[in-house]
């Protein structure tokens, strides 16, 4: 079993599909959605987990594929722009997961660990520097 973190950008015409329940019916795949947008032109963008066997995760992914479907492995959803970042600590207490933290109270400085980044977008809305953006 693998788990990939992906990408996924649905054109237009395909948000209405039930794309993700037909990998976990008819590809045994898991899947875990952490972030799921559809935007004001009808696109559709989802970040999540998939875990399943090598061949199940290429035969769903080929399906997503046929709807038109983009797909990009990604650490996160979240870009974190360490030259915007000014260390203001303001995304800390607004991160569940901890992925922006402070490691070393001697420099203050904030980090990210794009691992434990759910993509919850939470950063995204109270940084007042815009160093933290959403992929979509």
């Amino acid at each position: 079993m693998i788990t990939k973190k992906l990408l996924l950008h649905f054109p237009t015409c395909e948000t209405e599909k039930p794309i993700v329940y037909q990998l976990v019916k008819d590809y045994g795949l898991m899947i875990n959605i952490f972030a799921a947008k559809v935007t004001q032109d009808q696109e559709g963008f989802l970040v999540l987990d998939i875990t399943g066997t090598e061949e199940d995760m290429d035969r769903g992914m080929d399906y997503v594929r046929g709807f038109g479907v983009t797909i990009r492995e990604v650490d996160s959803g979240i870009v974190h722009d360490l030259e915007l970042c000014t260390h203001c600590g303001n995304c800390l207490s607004h991160c569940p997961t901890k992925a922006l933290h402070i490691a070393d109270r001697r420099s203050m400085k904030v980090e990210f660990d794009k691992t434990l980044c759910i993509a919850c977008m939470a950063c995204v809305a109270n940084c007042p520097y815009s160093a933290c953006t959403a992929l979509f």
